[in-house]
């Protein structure tokens, strides 16, 4: 039997990052893994802070009852009350326990999240250039992904995101600090779409939801803080996981934070906890659970990636390569160089292929809908980004000439 349609579409335009961080590993293989410098993927190389190792090591010695069994579907409930005071703080609002559903990560989440909001043909308005998976995630749950321009330093257009706003928009979907541009949105800026998004549900008495995924919200530079959403918009969703501020990409445990003022807020949490059931996650890890409630204030070394983002800069500079200034996260958005001509080029994926010959391996921006740009992620050694000085130039400027 054929698999489905969607699948096979999929399969055919593949993910741009799963497949430079393949191309990747058979470089590596060919000429050492010292010698190629792979910036494709988001994958932290930062070890979780001491405090995790400490109590994993003293939660698998513990033999409680129960402990490795079923809980309810939306966590257990002291974890959930842990959070909820994590996610107070953040921002700027007092939520409960119930308002917290824990989720494996936020691709979890965000899935549980649009399973529970979507009817067939829902539209959900994301701004470009935007995490590769959203429109997958969207599909999933039938509904359509309406992409919005940003301004030209990647914040938010909102009345280009108000005018994309119509009678089947379930929600806006944000990500900040942003993946891939490293940009945080100000708290103007949120104040401002959350006014839109009230306009639009007084006008046609649908009120979308503002759905913000913040995996980095703790990764950040120069002291910057991420505004509060749950404060922001009544009718707002937060999914974040502990996979960057903690190094756990693999354990996959995240929550789901619902704002206080929510219409059917009651309704809300109870779609949430079954859509995590019939989606099959049925809840998040246990162990994991458990864990992430005692490290509420702990995180990796954020000045770790603040000194290889501005070594890589540095390299970038040398190159002629501009780039968007990273203000959380851990990648750069650097514009493909213009062509001995002087013309902009819009051509990603010929540059990344120029990269490649150099060993150098990045992302296009076509895969985040940013044609012109490509992703370089700097959650590697600073030794790699510094070696890959020479190569940088060398690409660069056979690019220019070519």
């Amino acid at each position: 039997m054929p698999i489905a349609d969607a699948i096979r579409e999929a399969q055919i335009k593949g993910s741009f990052i799963r497949k430079m961080f393949e191309e990747g590993d058979l470089l590596k293989k060919r000429y050492g893994a010292d010698k190629v410098f792979d910036f494709s993927i988001g994958n932290p190389d930062i070890e979780p802070p001491s405090e995790f190792h400490r109590v994993l090591v003293r939660m698998t010695g513990e033999d409680a009852k129960g402990s490795h069994g079923y809980m309810a579907n939306a966590g257990y409930p002291a974890v959930r009350s842990a959070l909820a005071k994590k996610a107070s703080r953040e921002h700027g609002v007092e939520i409960g326990g119930d308002s917290v559903i824990m989720s494996v990560g936020a691709a979890g989440a965000l899935n549980v999240v649009l399973k529970s909001i979507l009817n067939p043909g829902d539209e959900v308005v994301v701004p470009k250039p935007f995490f590769v998976e959203y429109g997958s995630y969207i599909g999933n749950h039938g509904g359509r992904m309406v992409l919005v321009p940003t301004k030209d330093d990647f914040d938010l257009d909102v009345p280009a995101l108000a005018a994309a706003l119509t009678p089947k928009t379930a929600a806006v979907l944000i990500n900040s600090p942003h993946n891939p541009t490293g940009r945080v949105y100000p708290a103007s800026t949120i104040a401002a779409l959350a006014a839109a998004l009230r306009a639009h549900g007084e006008k046609t008495g649908r009120y979308p939801y503002l759905l913000a995924d913040e995996p980095y919200r703790e990764i950040v530079y120069e002291g910057r803080e991420v505004p509060g959403i749950l404060s922001a918009y009544e009718e707002s969703l937060v999914v974040t996981s502990y996979s960057k501020s903690l190094s756990l990409p693999g354990e996959r445990i995240g929550y789901i934070a619902v704002a206080p003022g929510m219409r059917d807020r009651a309704e809300m949490l109870g779609a949430l906890a079954y859509a995590t059931r019939v989606l099959g996650y049925v809840n998040a890890p246990a162990l994991m659970q458990r864990i992430v409630a005692e490290l509420t204030e702990a995180r990796v070394d954020v000045g770790v990636y603040a000194r290889r983002r501005d070594v890589f800069k540095s390299v970038l500079d040398e190159a002629g390569i501009e780039y968007a200034e990273p203000e959380g996260a851990f990648y750069l958005f650097c514009r493909v160089p213009a062509k001995k001509d002087g013309k902009p080029s819009a051509d990603d994926m010929g540059f990344v292929d120029v990269l490649k010959e150099h060993l150098i391996l990045g992302v296009p921006g076509t895969g985040f809908g940013g044609p012109g740009w490509i992703r370089l992620a700097y959650c590697v050694d600073e030794k790699i980004i510094e070696a890959s000085r020479a190569a940088f130039k060398a690409a660069a400027e056979q690019w220019r000439n070519s």
